[in-house]
This record gives structure tokens, C-alpha cells and sequence, in this order.
């Protein structure tokens, strides 16, 4: 258990290192930020995934608390809603849907596009990794429970929201974090996932989608520099939610 602790540290410290290395990139090539970077910013994912870490030894202590959270939000413990299923990419949706209503964000189409699909690669590369490690037994008795896919998609999904529109208006951002959070509390619901499971995995969309913020302005400069005159800008995204693997597709007519 001590090197499943220390090889989950490892990667936490890798996804850091990649979001430093981003900033650095950035300022070497003296181009213009989306984002700017403040190491404060990684506070709230690092503690998150840390948590999500340590505690993940003490079963016996998550298996009280996730009863808890159970019997407090619903009064039959066995049922079972797929409330998560679709909520997890209900925050990243909103953006797309707030655009074609006419309420611009912060990027066109294809620069949000591709934070989005950087972000999800991200999150499925670490939470596929993670859960390959760690191998713990979800609380329904089924493999790969640490971290929380469907939660890491929703947080994801809830920072861009609030990256595209929170000069916008607080609330946007609130109201996607709040749909972030029903979708972890509902993994526990659903008797899937430990509290530190959905603590980790939303540290883990969090802090992707922060990397893909930082990454944009290189990407831009560096790989897609030569699409202003592109017909089509396309990217395929890969996607995990706990029990499928898959690919998507971005696509962008111009």
C-alpha cells in the first residue's frame, strides 16, 4: 500500500510538473495568455487529490461516512439513478449551449474546442492510470474504483464553464460546480465510488482543465498555427466513464 501511496503522489506531482512546465513554455515563447497563472490556483486540486489519496486506506472509516451521505441525501440506500451518467458532462455542454444562444464566452469555437479536448485527454490519461495503480474495489464490489471518472469529467467540465464565463457572470461558474458536486454525490449514491474517489477525481478535472489553459496559447502558436486558412478543424477525444472507453469527435466547420 505504501508504493500505491507513492505512486499516486508521483502522478499528482506529474500533472503539477506538466501545468509548470505549460507556464514556463508560454512565457519563453513571449506569447499572449488566456489564463494567467497564479500557484495559487493549484491549492484546491492538489488538496483534493491528496486526500483522495491518503484516505484511501480507510475503508472501514469511508464505508460509515459514504453510508452517511447516503441515508442524508436519500431514504432508500439501495436505489439507483443514472442522474450521473448524464450529468457529468452537462457543465462542459452549457458552454456550447450558452454560445449558440448568443452569450460568447471567452473563446471561438476552436480554441475552446481544443482546451476542452485537451483537458478530456487529460483526464481520461490520468484517471485510466490511476485506476490501473490503485485497482480498489468499488463499494458494489466491482474493480478500479480510485479515482471517481464521472466526477473528474464533471469538474472538468464545471472550470471551463467558470474559465469561459466567469467575467461573465459568478453564477455560470456556481451553477456548474454545483451540478460537478450532485454528480460525485450521486457516485456514492449509486453505491460506485468513496468519498475520496470523487475527491481525487475532482481535483483531477480541476486541475486539467487549469493545464489546458495554460497549454492553449503554445498549442496555438506551435501546432495550430496553420488552420486560420483550414477548411476544418477536427479533434478526436478520448472519453472514460467508469465502465466504457471511447473515442469522440470534435469537429469544426469553417
Amino acid at each position: 500500500m505504501k508504493a500505491l501511496k507513492q505512486n499516486i503522489i508521483l502522478l499528482t506531482i506529474l500533472l503539477i510538473t506538466i501545468s509548470l512546465t505549460a507556464q514556463e513554455v508560454v512565457k519563453k515563447d513571449s506569447i499572449k495568455q488566456n489564463l494567467k497563472f497564479n500557484y495559487k490556483q493549484l491549492i484546491i486540486p492538489t488538496v483534493l487529490i491528496s486526500y483522495g489519496a491518503i484516505g484511501i486506506e480507510k475503508i472501514d472509516y469511508l464505508k460509515d461516512l459514504n453510508l452517511e451521505i447516503r441515508e442524508e441525501v436519500i431514504n432508500d440506500i439501495d436505489g439507483r439513478t443514472t442522474f450521473d451518467d448524464f450529468s457529468q458532462y452537462a457543465p462542459a455542454a452549457t458552454v456550447y449551449a450558452l454560445n449558440n444562444l448568443g452569450i460568447q464566452g471567452k473563446n471561438n469555437l476552436k480554441d475552446r474546442s481544443v482546451i476542452l479536448g485537451t483537458s478530456f485527454l487529460l483526464v481520461f490519461t490520468s484517471v485510466t492510470a490511476l485506476k490501473r495503480i490503485t485497482n480498489i474495489e468499488r463499494p458494489d464490489g466491482t474493480s478500479y474504483s480510485f479515482p471517481s471518472g464521472h466526477t473528474a469529467t464533471a469538474f472538468a467540465g464545471a472550470e471551463f464553464l467558470w474559465q469561459e464565463y466567469k467575467d461573465k457572470s459568478i453564477w455560470y461558474g456556481i451553477s456548474g460546480y454545483a451540478v460537478a458536486t450532485a454528480t460525485g454525490i450521486f457516485r456514492i449514491i449509486n453505491n460506485k465510488h468513496w468519498l475520496t474517489d470523487v475527491a481525487a477525481g475532482a481535483g483531477i478535472g480541476i486541475l486539467s482543465t487549469k493545464i489546458a489553459y495554460w497549454l492553449n496559447p503554445y498549442m496555438k502558436a506551435k501546432i495550430f498555427n496553420s488552420t486560420e486558412d483550414a477548411k476544418t478543424v477536427s479533434m478526436i477525444v478520448p472519453f472514460y466513464n467508469g465502465k466504457e472507453i471511447g473515442l469522440g469527435l470534435l469537429l469544426n466547420l469553417k
